[in-house]
């Protein structure tokens, strides 16, 4: 890696057309994913707080169970439909003004579903939701951001350690739910909407935290160290360009799908276990437990899979995400009335994303260009949320019709595909 290009790129902002040597990129990583991390915690704890009562909210707005799982699918429908544009203004701007902007959206999403509940308007809610949901991609892309800079042999723990700062928040806010719900009496807002208002502030401090502190730029920093060759290549920076380097890559294709399944199966069961609970006896506090146990297998474990991921490669973690997703769906789809098995599924669940999020993120930044990169992770963060937004509508559907049961088996077929293309990875490799 050289330390600076010859001369800096007319599109690169003054805040990195100084020098950055070699002796001050350690300290400027450190530097810049301290920030990464103190933003996941607020932005995880601003998504959790709502997430963990949305479908009983879709519940009690529509007068309906079989519309519940639609709260989930507007959710992942913000970061889907934000993920392209959000992919081209990082591409051409940087990582700061992307994540600025999904805080806000998130943030406006999060008052709009609050108004939606005020006024009973289940559509209405639903675009709040969609907009709350963008808060979501903020967090995703961070993880993107955190590899930026980092060298290649760590790029799967740079990625985890981001994703693990999720954690923090992401527990904290299911069991604050209940208190967000009761500092709404009174005001007229219904209780399982007011997280949502404590999910707007959360996300407004996030967004003004990410644009006074993240400079300079990690993205435009990178562009700016890999060469003039690399910082002045508009035309491989394009969404196009980033189609085609996956479509020339077998590895990237792979993560693609491994990302897009594991979070589809983990949205799917996780999106109605609620709502399974709530027919076996289970009350808000419970199901509180449940989630944040669900969220702390996400989130806590990362960085082994990100140390896995680095030291045994990433095609053992993409195996070990469909060993872990496989045993989720079966304890979670046979606990019936057991609360306990219910939970350990539910946590099993969370580990089987980490290890198919961190491993293929990882995969996928190494299987393309530099600078088609912000493109291709745009892209692969619009097909994992699409495909997990088509889940979830269709988990709402399953169980209404067939059961809990019948949803996690459904989950489980979905992993053959990511598995046949990890085993035929691999043999390509021997």
């Amino acid at each position: 890696m050289t330390n600076t290009p010859s001369a800096p790129d007319a599109t690169v902002p003054a805040e990195i057309s100084a020098p950055v040597t070699a002796a001050e990129l350690p300290a400027l990583r450190r530097r810049i994913q301290a920030v990464l991390i103190a933003s996941q915690i607020l932005g995880g704890l601003g998504i959790a707080i709502g997430v963990a009562l949305a479908a009983v909210l879709a519940k009690e707005v529509s007068g309906t169970e079989a519309l519940s799982g639609l709260a989930s699918t507007a959710s992942v429908a913000g970061p889907a439909l934000l993920a392209m544009p959000l992919a081209s203004l990082m591409g051409s701007r940087g990582r700061r003004p992307g994540l600025v902007l999904a805080y806000l959206v998130g943030a406006l999403g999060a008052g709009v579903v609050v108004l939606g509940a005020v006024v009973d308007n289940f559509p209405l809610l639903l675009a709040g939701l969609v907009g709350f949901g963008a808060g979501s991609s903020a967090n995703l892309a961070a993880r993107f951001a955190a590899a930026d800079l980092a060298e290649p042999d760590r790029r799967g723990r740079a990625i985890s350690t981001v994703v693990w700062a999720t954690t923090i928040g992401a527990v904290l806010g299911p069991n604050v739910a209940a208190p967000a719900g009761e500092s709404v009496a009174g005001l007229g807002i219904p209780a399982a909407a007011g997280p949502f208002v404590w999910a707007a502030g959360v996300f407004l401090v996030a967004s003004a935290m990410v644009a006074l502190l993240l400079r300079p730029d990690p993205l435009l920093t990178a562009r700016a160290l890999s060469g003039p060759e690399e910082s002045e290549e508009a035309e491989g920076r394009s969404l196009r360009a980033g189609m085609r380097a996956v479509r020339e890559s077998s590895r990237a294709r792979l993560a693609l799908v491994t990302v897009a399944v594991s979070h589809t199966a983990m949205v799917s069961i996780m999106s109605m276990t609620p709502v399974a609970l709530s027919h076996h006896g289970a009350g808000i506090q419970l199901i509180g437990l449940v989630i944040s146990g669900h969220i702390a297998g996400m989130y806590a474990f990362s960085p082994v899979m990100g140390w896995l991921s680095d030291r045994l490669g990433r095609l053992s973690v993409i195996g070990l995400a469909v060993g872990l997703l496989s045993v989720a769906a079966l304890l979670a789809g046979t606990a019936g009335p057991s609360h306990g098995q219910t939970a350990a599924g539910l946590f099993v669940l969370g580990l089987g994303w980490s290890a198919g999020l961190v491993s293929g993120s990882a995969l996928l930044t190494d299987s393309v260009p530099q600078a088609a990169r912000a493109a291709v992770q745009g892209l692969s963060d619009f097909i994992m949320n699409t495909a997990a937004g088509v889940g979830g509508l269709a988990a709402g559907l399953i169980v209404s019709q067939a059961g809990y049961g019948p949803l996690n088996l459904v989950a489980a077929c979905l992993l053959l595909p990511m598995a046949a293309l990890a085993v035929r990875g691999a043999v390509r490799r021997v």
